[in-house]
């Protein structure tokens, strides 16, 4: 456990001076070339196309004597090796204090390869060998690994170079109808995820209704463009196909840099969306426009991710010009472990263990032989699931697998950046539900309170208990125990606590 890194008493006097708060913005590129491995739907993907560019957008914040980065990449995940290998290098570049960083990943589900390993939760079929490159990595999927290491020093050192003195300011609107639960009680008694478009066996949704709450955080800079940070929490899994794209996150800051004429730059966070995505299940008239049934008999279209683009940009528009002034300060930072318990198989672990091992055999030979997710995949034909059951078994057998010899516990490390007494930012290094988002905000000292997704690392799903009993992907394919939802609440209001003193 680290401790609280604090500027100190003289620093804290300096960095109160007018004039001494400064921000600054970059943009890098990180579009892959085709060809490159598309992490993601338990299928070996090739990228094919290029649908709009993927970028690193990084704010850096310095109170005078401190500095912290918010870094957003378009990607499906940052594993926890590559994570750390990118902030050494942010490290050796600028100097800025690891805990300082906040490296942040959209999940767009139409990324490329950004992971050493994939067997921390992430959702890839790849085998991992002893060096922890998976089996079907190419020479150009590691290469374009160590590129974006190279590319995130490139970005903090950009965004540090073009600090400029700044204040703050924040509103909040919402964005309604783009993000929907996407667990459903069935009639047969059991949860599935994502069961489709008017489904006659669905009951009811099996959570509360989905955060549709926008913040926007407003930076206006002393002889630079404004910067506009636009928090939204749900799946970037609008798009599919081996296209690559930025999905929603990305779209939604051309739709407001274009709205504002190129007078802004503009940075999206993705916040607590486990359990939400755009899959509407009863749909209003018109609301199937753009979309297309995908392998999974989920609804994709890339019109849809422009559609939820407008919708978001539109909120933070209609905010933009009436924001409310922030109060900077000095910049504090902490990094904390969160005890959880491992989620190992109830039943013998022999049991579980052969039946996972024998789903996983067939699932590997299918995906070999090209016939993975079809009527023809050789565990459909065994077991008799199709379809996101089939996603949500394959991946409970995955995590079976990897479970089978772990320790009883994980230690999860929570991550907060605060400015002042006024703003924090709190990053997870998994998915969490979106209710974990509304009962930090809900608690938190800030005034403005920014979560992020998949931050500084790639974990897996973080449910709340009753998942574990109603079923579904996101519990079945999460390495952590029932109390983690509540325990990262109660680590993150913890740590928000210390930051605000």
């Amino acid at each position: 456990m680290k401790k609280l890194a604090m500027a100190s008493a003289a620093a804290l006097c300096a960095a109160t001076v007018a004039g001494d708060f400064k921000a600054g913005f970059s943009r890098v590129d990180i579009t892959p070339p085709l060809g490159s491995f598309m992490p993601g739907y338990y299928k070996d993907r090739r990228a094919k196309e290029v649908l709009d560019p993927l970028t690193i957008n990084c704010v850096a914040f310095s109170d005078g004597a401190k500095t912290a980065l918010v870094m957003q990449f378009d990607t499906e995940a940052l594993s926890d090796s590559v994570a750390d290998k990118m902030r050494d290098a942010v490290a050796k570049a600028t100097g800025v204090d690891r805990d300082a960083m906040l490296l942040h990943a959209s999940h767009t589900h139409d990324g490329a390869y950004l992971a050493m390993k994939t067997d921390n939760g992430s959702a890839s079929s790849a085998k991992v060998g002893d060096d922890g490159v998976p089996s079907n990595a190419t020479k150009l999927d590691m290469i374009y690994v160590d590129m974006c290491v190279t590319r995130a020093a490139d970005a903090a050192v950009e965004a540090i170079r073009d600090l400029k003195p700044a204040k703050l300011s924040y509103q909040r609107s919402e964005a309604k109808r783009i993000s929907f639960g996407r667990r459903y009680l069935m009639k047969d008694g059991k949860v599935r995820t994502n069961p489709g478009t008017n489904n006659p066996d669905i009951v009811k949704p099996a959570g509360i209704p989905p955060d549709e709450e926008v913040q926007l955080l407003r930076i206006d800079r002393d002889g630079g463009k404004p910067i506009c940070m636009i928090n939204f929490q749900t799946h970037p899994d609008v798009v599919g196909g081996e296209t690559i794209t930025a999905d929603w996150p990305g779209l939604t800051r051309t739709v407001f840099e274009a709205a504002t004429l190129g007078k802004t730059h503009c940075i999206v966070i993705n916040g607590t969306q486990g359990d939400v995505n755009h899959c509407n299940v009863m749909p209003k008239p018109g609301e199937l426009n753009g979309l297309k049934r995908d392998f999974d008999a989920v609804d994709r279209g890339y019109d849809h991710a422009w559609h939820m683009a407008n919708v978001l940009a539109a909120a933070a528009l209609s905010k933009w010009m009436k924001c409310i002034p922030l109060e900077a300060g000095p910049i504090r930072f902490a990094t904390r472990n969160v005890r959880v318990p491992a989620h190992k198989a109830k039943d013998s672990d022999e049991k579980n263990l052969a039946w996972a091992n024998d789903v996983w055999k067939l699932h590997a030979k299918a995906e070999k032989d090209g016939v993975a997710g079809t009527p023809k995949d050789y565990v459909t034909i065994k077991y008799g699931w199709a379809d996101m059951e089939l996603t949500t078994e394959v991946a409970r057998a995955g995590r079976i697998r990897r479970m089978a010899k772990h320790s009883d516990y994980h230690d999860l490390p929570i991550y907060g950046v605060a400015i002042g007494k006024s703003l924090a930012f709190g990053g997870f290094q998994g998915e969490p539900f979106n209710d974990i988002g509304k009962a930090v905000k809900k608690g938190s000292p800030f005034t403005l309170t920014i979560l992020s997704c998949l931050t500084n690392g790639s974990r897996g799903y973080f449910p709340f208990s009753d998942a574990y009993v109603g079923g579904g992907y996101e519990s079945a394919t999460s390495p952590f125990g029932p109390t983690v939802a509540d325990d990262l609440i109660a680590g993150q209001l913890k740590l928000l606590g210390e930051l605000a003193k």
